[in-house]
Formats: C-alpha cells, sequence, structure tokens
C-alpha cells in the first residue's frame, strides 16, 4: 500500500504519530494509499523548520525571489499533464477539468512573479523640515494554508505563491483526502531553488489544524473550506493573535431574465453546475428562471444533460467524474431522496444509470424549488441544480440578497441597464453577466460576502499580497551638514 508522508525541511518525512487515514480513487471505490497523520509535535518541527528558514529567505533580494518563482512558473508549466493525472487519481476530476484547475494556479504564480513590482512602497520628500517619509511592506513571517479536497492544486498556488513570494516561509495542510499534488509541487518548489524549509507540507486532520491555530510562531493563517469550518477557523485564529482569511461555503445563484440568449444560457447553467461534478464554490447551483422563460428553460437544459459522459478519467472522452467519497455521494443522493417529500419535482434523477463502480451521482435536475427546502438551503456541493421560478427581476434579486450566502452569482440578460443596476445593488462578492462562474483572473482577487468570508482580505491577487505582508513607516531626518542643532519637538507640516 502506498504510504504519504510529510514535507519538512525539504524532504519526505514519514509520519511518526500512528495515526493515517485512508486515501481512495473514487473512479473505483478503491483504496490507493494510507496517508500520515501529523501529531502537533510534527506540526512543531514543520513549522520551526519554518522559522530557521524565513529569516534567510526574507533577507533575499526581490530579484533572487522574482528568478525562484519563474523557475516554479516553468517546472508546473513543463509538468502540468503529470500534476493533472496524479490530481485525477486522487480526486476523481477528469483530466480536462485537473488540466483546467492547474492552469488557474499557474496564473497566480505568474501575478507572484512581479513581487518586485508588487511589494513597492511609497515615499514622501520633504514631508516636514528636512524630514522624509516612507513606507515598505515586509513580510509576516510564518504562514500557514488549509486547503479543500475539491482544488488540491489550485487552491494551493492561490496561497503559496504569494506568500513565499513577499518573503514568508509557508506551512501547507492539505485535504487529506487527497494529498499527493502538495507533495508534488513540494518537489517541484525544491527543484525551482525554494530553500528547505521555506514550503512545507503536514498532512493531517483537525489535530494538526488546531496545532497550527494555536501555535505562537505562525502569524496567519489562510483557509477555504465550508462556512462552519471557516467560521472555526477564523475564531480561533484571530483569538490567537493571527491573521485570518476563511474563504466558506457557497449557494451562488443564476438569473434568467425573459430577453436572455436562452441557449446561451442553458449552456451555462449546465456547464456551471456540473463542471468537475458540482465540487466547486463556484458551482451554479440554483436556477432563478422567470417564469415566462421558466419552462423552455429548464426543457432546454433537460435536453443537453444526456450529451454529457460521465465515467472515470481514465476514458478520455468522459465529462464528468465521480465525487470524492462514498460518504459525500450518499449525502448529495439524499437531497435527491428527499425532493418530492418536499414539494419539489426532480425533473432529471441522478440516481439512475450511475457506472457501477465509484462514487457517482450523473447530473441532476429538481424544479419548483423554493427557500426552506434543504436542496435550497445547503451547500450540496454535488451535480445537482435546482430550479427555483421567480415572476421577475426583483424577485430574483431579493432572493439573491437574502441569501446567507454571498459567493458568486451571474445573470443573463441583454439589457446593459439591467445587468449595472445588478451588479450594483446584488450583495454577492463576484458577479457575473452572461458569465456563469465569475472567478477573477490572477491580478483581481477572490473571494465573497456575508457568510462565504470571514476575514478583512480576499485571496490571491493584490489582497493576497496585503495578507501576506505587513506596512512599516520610516520618518527620517539627516542632520544639515552646515548646521547642527538640538530639536526635542515632533515633526511638523506646518
Amino acid at each position: 500500500m502506498n504510504r504519504i508522508s510529510h514535507w519538512i525541511d525539504g524532504a519526505v518525512v514519514a509520519g511518526a504519530s500512528g495515526r493515517t487515514g485512508r486515501v481512495f480513487n473514487p473512479a473505483t471505490g478503491e483504496q490507493t494509499a494510507e496517508v500520515d497523520f501529523a501529531s502537533a509535535d510534527e506540526v512543531d518541527r514543520a513549522v520551526a523548520s519554518a522559522v530557521a528558514a524565513q529569516h534567510e529567505w526574507r533577507a533575499a533580494n526581490m530579484s533572487r525571489r522574482a528568478e525562484v518563482l519563474f523557475n516554479i512558473r516553468d517546472l508546473i508549466d513543463a509538468n502540468r499533464k503529470e500534476i493533472a493525472s496524479v490530481l485525477s487519481a486522487e480526486h476523481g476530476k477528469v483530466i480536462a477539468d485537473a488540466l483546467g484547475e492547474v492552469a488557474r494556479g499557474l496564473e497566480n504564480v505568474e501575478f507572484a512573479c512581479g513581487v518586485p513590482n508588487l511589494l513597492k512602497g511609497g515615499y514622501s520628500e520633504q514631508a516636514s523640515a528636512g524630514v522624509d517619509v516612507h513606507s515598505i511592506r515586509q513580510p509576516l513571517g510564518v504562514v500557514a494554508g488549509i486547503t479543500p479536497f475539491n482544488f488540491p492544486a489550485m487552491v494551493p498556488m492561490w496561497m503559496f505563491a504569494n506568500a513565499i513570494a513577499c518573503g514568508n516561509a509557508f506551512v501547507l495542510k492539505p485535504s487529506e483526502k487527497d494529498p499527493s499534488v502538495s507533495l508534488y509541487l513540494a518537489e517541484l518548489l525544491k527543484k525551482a531553488g525554494v530553500p528547505d524549509g521555506v514550503f512545507n507540507v503536514v498532512n493531517g486532520d483537525r489535530e494538526a489544524v488546531d496545532r497550527l491555530l494555536a501555535h505562537p510562531d505562525v502569524a496567519a493563517i489562510s483557509f477555504v473550506g465550508s462556512t462552519p469550518v471557516a467560521r472555526h477557523i477564523h475564531e480561533t485564529g484571530t483569538r490567537n493573535g493571527k491573521r485570518v482569511q476563511a474563504l466558506g461555503g457557497a449557494k451562488n445563484h443564476m438569473l434568467v431574465l425573459p430577453d436572455a440568449d436562452l441557449d446561451m444560457a442553458a449552456d451555462a447553467a449546465v456547464s456551471a453546475a456540473y463542471g468537475s461534478a458540482g465540487e466547486r464554490c463556484m458551482a451554479i447551483s440554483v436556477l432563478l428562471a422567470v417564469d415566462s422563460v421558466a419552462d423552455a428553460l429548464v426543457d432546454k437544459i433537460r435536453e443537453r444533460i444526456p450529451a454529457i459522459k460521465v465515467g472515470p478519467a481514465s476514458d478520455q472522452g468522459n465529462e464528468m467524474g465521480p465525487l470524492i467519497s462514498a460518504e459525500h455521494r450518499d449525502k448529495v443522493v439524499s437531497y435527491l431522496d428527499g425532493a418530492a417529500a418536499e414539494g419539489a419535482r426532480l425533473v432529471v434523477d441522478g440516481r439512475e444509470g450511475v457506472p457501477p463502480r465509484g462514487f457517482f451521482v450523473n447530473p441532476s435536475v429538481i424544479d419548483g424549488v423554493a427557500p426552506g427546502m434543504r436542496c435550497y438551503d445547503d451547500e450540496i456541493f454535488g451535480p445537482v441544480l435546482s430550479v427555483v421560478r421567480v415572476p421577475g427581476y426583483e424577485e430574483g434579486l431579493r432572493m439573491i440578497n437574502d441569501n446567507p450566502y454571498g459567493n458568486g452569482v451571474a445573470i443573463f440578460t441583454r439589457d446593459g441597464g439591467v445587468a449595472r443596476d445588478f451588479q450594483f445593488r446584488v450583495n454577492v462578492g463576484m458577479v457575473g453577466v452572461n458569465v456563469p462562474i465569475p472567478v477573477p483572473v490572477s491580478y483581481y482577487s477572490f473571494g465573497g460576502w456575508k457568510s462565504s468570508l470571514f476575514g478583512d482580505h480576499h485571496m490571491y491577487g493584490p489582497e493576497g499580497i496585503n495578507f501576506f505582508t505587513r506596512t512599516k513607516v520610516v520618518t527620517s531626518r539627516w542632520p544639515d551638514p552646515r548646521t547642527s542643532s538640538v530639536d526635542l519637538g515632533f515633526p511638523q507640516n506646518r
């Protein structure tokens, strides 16, 4: 049985806690590996390695750090197929989805390559008589990332690229369900010239997470996962004096107005609801269809679903893979089981015709959904699209704003005035206009509102740089060589 261990101080380190977890191939349901679970002592060892390495890494000039980031970029690009293969084997997503994930993560590495420009400060000459003031950005020290199973390559790249570019050392705690990609990335970072200890990986469960949250040498925590855990991470981390960004769950709506191109909207809904088997926080899980076009739109979506090829990633013709685990598959199926009892109608039943092996659920559509039903209120995180019929634009907007989540949203319309009003009034952090999955490009930042984000900083992009640095302001006065006198007062602007 393959054993997956930790990466500490530039090398693979076998776990010593005696605790392990099982790793599966979701496409077959077979166990493929055991992953070591770190004890608090093992987390301490990784943090100590990061502390020791960070001082020298911080002192490296920005050109050197940029050179290493460019090397990371080139190695990830050259090995993207292998990364996608490792990712697919443990997560289950098809290779096309896995390659797309690597590409989006790589964009963030490319952004971080510009660190000499990103860390520029400001300078004011003669702020007072003979006094200059300038600001600089400096790293926090040792920072940690806790990442989810659904994007085991991309989300770590959202975090560590900016973190190490800014001069921090980084400790990653990936999901125990698909940890191998993190070890593969660690090897690439070492080849790229990242000094030993600057990037560490500790595998594990809540024990490892809780130690990172409590460790006095960890200055900041970056997290992506469910809302209950995000809230716990934020509350615990901030209580321990850490800077925390914790991205939680989502219930993303797509509002389709009567003037929309319905074929475009149907294609978008299918892509956004079922890509990566719906296991993404930006998936469209609620379709708000205005009554006058609802029947036609549901028909168009239903017509497209049989063309989606579901099966293991080993068959390159497949477009949607399995869910991550048997437990998660059963949870998703429970929403289909209970739809009729809540007054909804199962238009497409994903329980039918599933592959005989693995953790599969086929694309599903539940019509006649309303707030208060489980399939509306919960984040299902699977290939289930709930259709809510609304009388018009205002009711659809109100329903979106009333939802406790505020991660992503989309509107489909040909009316520019309505689209502008929507983006002005909607209480959601990422908005798509005729774009179903509005994930920002790497030089903006990713993050939602309301119960989808805990903390003040969004992830990657400019806000990622802000999160992993702190500002220092220096006020200086140099004696005039022509005269020298003692002044005990504060510098004055006037």
